[in-house]
């Protein structure tokens, strides 16, 4: 209840909605419908790669041919056409979120593949999917087809994949329902009562699957686009529909939509054809211009302030300073800390006072021999510890040679048992031999 009456008090005054207001933004809830993948005009104006420097001529022929690559796929797969209409539409809308220039084409392509695969229910293995867009390769090659080398080229292919995969769901939020036109289409057409033209029905169903090279699938509903190509297909063949009203105006469709949708289809076949590779050379050289950009704003970024005005020391102040003394030298220092110097009093009181005994080695370092005849006895005792050692406040823990013989004699006392069973084991082997 407290964090209801919390979450309250944070609501947006004068508002019928409910929600949290966290900073200056509300949250409400998770809201998923097929109406989230119609993106918004100023994010379809500007697309990521374009933002990046690529041309919009270059980008729109990557958007054709990468959705050319996946049909290619899916019929060399034998998928359905509308697992290869889900891959195209979400290779769309993942480079609205991605730039051309930092995602490789084809590797996207055969995640889109993979995924659609598993969405539509016709599931297909990842090494099918490589082998088909290799086979794919060779073929705009024009080269003899041999198969793909299970080798170390092929797993990093293999995990390049499943990673482009994640990376689709995560863009994309993991909303990948896609609507598709054609059914509506067939349903459009029967209430039109042209079911029946067989040319009518075949021409619309071309110009969908074609308009699945562009984006007007992220533009416009699939209602909208359905009757965009039985607007298309009866202009084309000549075939009169209903115009007072407008048939279209059934559908829930205006005509400047219809002519928006016809004219994007119209322009992907003005478009003139170019090579996959030509296409990755130009994303590779603005690849490489936003590299040396990034890399020259990085080594001047340093010298500039917040607030863009320049720093007064020039680059080499950047540099840590030489350091005063040695390693050595500084270890020295460090000892002479207030701990050190108590435990070192400590001893020395403890000396005077003769609680401690020093060593032979000590006792000759401490007090020098005046002469050879005042030389100290030697004594063969237990020598002690320095004082700064025995002294230590961390507890010492057991020396080597206390641990090596605690283990010999765990060692001997094991042999000892060995040997008591040994003995056991021969005394009941006699008993039961005389009992025989």
């Amino acid at each position: 209840m407290e964090f209801i009456k919390a979450a309250g008090q944070l609501r947006i005054p004068g508002e019928a909605e409910e929600g949290i207001l966290i900073g200056f933004k509300r949250y409400s809830g998770v809201l998923l419908t097929l109406d989230n993948c119609l993106l918004p005009d100023e994010r379809l104006s500007r697309s990521p790669s374009a933002e990046q420097g690529l041309p919009m001529d270059v980008e729109e022929q990557l958007r054709k041919q990468g959705c050319e690559l996946i049909q290619a796929a899916g019929i060399l797969l034998r998928l359905p056409q509308v697992a290869m209409a889900t891959g195209q539409i979400l290779f769309q809308r993942f480079f609205y979120c991605k730039s051309f220039i930092r995602h490789c084409v084809e590797n996207v392509a055969m995640a889109c593949v993979h995924l659609a695969s598993k969405i539509e229910e016709e599931p297909r293995r990842v090494r099918d999917v490589i082998n088909v867009f290799h086979r794919l390769k060779q073929d705009r090659k024009c080269g003899v087809p041999a198969p793909l080398p299970l080798d170390g080229s092929y797993v990093n292919m293999k995990n390049q994949v499943i990673v482009a995969e994640r990376r689709v769901l995560k863009e994309l939020g993991f909303c990948v329902h896609v609507k598709h036109p054609h059914k509506i289409i067939v349903m459009y057409l029967q209430v039109l009562e042209c079911e029946k033209n067989t040319q009518l029905v075949q021409t619309a169903w071309n110009y969908m699957n074609d308009s699945l090279r562009t984006d007007v699938f992220l533009r416009f509903s699939a209602e909208t686009v359905a009757c965009a190509c039985i607007y298309l297909a009866a202009r084309s063949l000549q075939i009169p529909l209903p115009d007072s009203p407008p048939w279209f105006l059934l559908f829930g469709a205006t005509e400047e939509d219809l002519k928006g949708i016809c004219c994007r289809v119209l322009r992907l076949y003005l478009l003139p054809s170019m090579p996959l590779s030509a296409l990755q050379g130009r994303v590779a050289e603005c690849r490489r211009a936003l590299d040396a950009t990034r890399a020259k704003s990085a080594l001047t970024g340093p010298l500039l302030l917040a607030n863009g005005t320049p720093t007064l020391e020039p680059p080499s102040s950047f540099s840590p300073a030489s350091k005063p003394s040695s390693p050595h030298t500084v270890k020295q220092v460090s000892r002479d800390s207030p701990q050190s110097q108590a435990a070192l009093k400590d001893a020395r009181r403890n000396l005077a006072n003769g609680k401690i005994r020093l060593s032979h080695s000590d006792e000759r370092r401490e007090v020098p021999p005046k002469s050879p005849s005042h030389s100290p006895k030697r004594r063969r005792s237990r020598s002690v510890a320095s004082p700064s050692h025995s002294l230590s406040p961390i507890r010492r823990k057991k020396q080597p040679s206390d641990y090596q013989r605690e283990r010999e004699r765990e060692r001997e006392r094991g042999r000892r048992r060995e040997r008591e069973r040994e003995r056991e084991r021969g005394r009941k082997d006699r008993v039961s031999s005389h009992r025989r």
